[in-house]
C-alpha cells in the first residue's frame, strides 16, 4: 500500500510537469483541445523510466529537456487518435465531440499532421537516435493501422462460430496491438533512456518493458469496452463484425443467432484477456529486475508500476489482478 501511495504520487507530480510543459510549448488553440484530459500514460511511464535512469540527480536542465521530449510523445499519440476517430467514424473522445465532428474532416487531418510536424521537430532537437525512433515508432503505428483497416475491408468466408478459438485472428491481434499501442509505450521508455545519457542496453531492457506495459494495457482496455457492452469493431470481435455484414448479403445467419453465438463466446474471450493480461504483466515486472536497471529509490515504483496501470483500468469493470 505504501508503495502504492508512493506511485500515485510520483505520478501526480510528474503530470503536472507534463502539463507545464505542454502549456509552455503547445500555441496552437486546436492542438491543445486536442491534447486536453489525456491520461498521459506514455509520458508518465517514460518519466519513471527517466527517473530510474537518474536516480533523481539529474540537472534541472535535462529534466526540462526530458518532458519537451515527453510532449512530442503526446502529440503522436493524440494525432493518431484524431485520424482513428475519422477512420472508426467515433463520435466522442474522452466524453466530448471527436475533433472532426466539431472541425471537420479536412481540418482534423491536416491538424492531426501538423501535431506530428511539432512532435518530429522537436525530436530531431534531441538528435539523431531519439528522431529516427520517432520515426520508426510512427511507421510501425501505420502499418498497424493499414494492417488493421485492410483486414476489416475484406469479406469472410467460412467463418467460425468458435470466435475465440480462431487462432490466426488473435495471431492477427496481437500483431495490431504491437504496432499500434505497445511500440509507443516502447519508444516512450527508449527515448527517456536517450534523454538520460545512459547506454543502448539498458535503452532496449527498458523498450521492452515498456512494450509489455503498453500490451497488458491495450488488453485491459479492450477487456473493460467489452464488459461493458461495447463491441469493438476493430480488433476486438471483427469475426463477428463481418459475420453481420455476410449474414446482411445473404441472410444466412440472423442476428439472433449471432448474437448468441457472442453470448456462448464472451465467457471465453474474457478469461483469455485476463490470461494474456497476467503474461504480459509478469513479463514487465521481471524486466523491471533484469540487472542492468540502476536501484535507487525509484526502482521498486517501476516494478509496481505495470499493476497500478492495469488495476486502474479494470478497476472500472470491477475486476483486480
Amino acid at each position: 500500500m505504501q508503495q502504492t501511495m508512493l506511485l500515485e504520487s510520483f505520478f501526480n507530480n510528474a503530470q503536472k510537469d507534463i502539463e507545464d510543459k505542454i502549456n509552455q510549448i503547445i500555441t496552437d488553440e486546436k492542438i491543445f483541445a486536442i491534447l486536453k484530459g489525456g491520461k498521459r500514460l506514455r509520458p508518465l511511464l517514460a518519466a519513471l523510466s527517466f527517473k530510474v535512469c537518474t536516480g533523481g540527480k539529474e540537472k534541472n536542465e535535462l529534466y526540462q529537456r526530458f518532458l519537451e521530449g515527453a510532449v512530442s510523445v503526446e502529440l503522436a499519440h493524440n494525432a493518431s487518435l484524431v485520424h482513428d476517430d475519422i477512420i472508426d467514424g467515433d463520435l466522442k473522445r474522452r466524453g466530448e465531440p471527436a475533433f472532426y465532428i466539431v472541425e471537420g474532416v479536412d481540418n482534423a487531418i491536416l491538424i492531426g499532421h501538423k501535431m506530428l510536424v511539432i512532435g518530429f521537430n522537436i525530436s530531431l532537437s534531441h538528435g539523431e537516435k531519439t528522431a529516427k525512433l520517432y520515426l520508426d515508432t510512427w511507421n510501425k503505428t501505420l502499418n498497424g493501422q493499414l494492417s488493421e483497416v485492410n483486414f476489416n475491408a475484406k469479406d469472410l468466408n467460412g467463418a467460425k462460430n468458435n470466435i475465440s478459438a480462431d487462432s490466426k485472428f488473435f495471431q492477427f491481434y496481437s500483431n495490431i496491438i504491437d504496432l499500434k499501442t505497445a511500440s509507443l509505450f516502447s519508444s516512450a521508455c527508449k527515448a527517456a533512456v536517450y534523454e538520460a545519457m545512459m547506454s543502448d542496453a539498458l535503452a532496449e531492457v527498458l523498450a521492452e518493458y515498456g512494450c509489455e506495459v503498453g500490451f497488458s494495457y491495450q488488453l485491459a482496455d479492450d477487456l473493460a469496452d467489452l464488459e461493458k457492452g461495447e463491441r469493438i469493431d476493430s480488433v476486438v470481435i471483427p469475426l463477428l463484425t463481418r459475420l453481420e455484414k455476410k449474414s446482411k448479403k445473404n441472410g444466412s445467419l440472423s442476428m439472433r443467432s449471432l448474437k448468441k453465438t457472442l453470448e456462448k463466446s464472451l465467457p471465453e474471450i474474457k478469461q483469455l484477456y485476463l490470461d494474456e493480461i497476467r503474461n504480459h504483466l509478469k513479463r514487465a515486472q521481471e524486466l523491471s529486475k533484469h540487472p542492468l536497471i540502476p536501484i535507487n529509490q525509484y526502482t521498486p515504483l517501476l516494478q509496481e508500476a505495470p499493476a497500478y496501470i492495469i488495476n486502474k483500468m479494470l478497476q472500472e469493470i470491477n475486476i483486480s489482478l
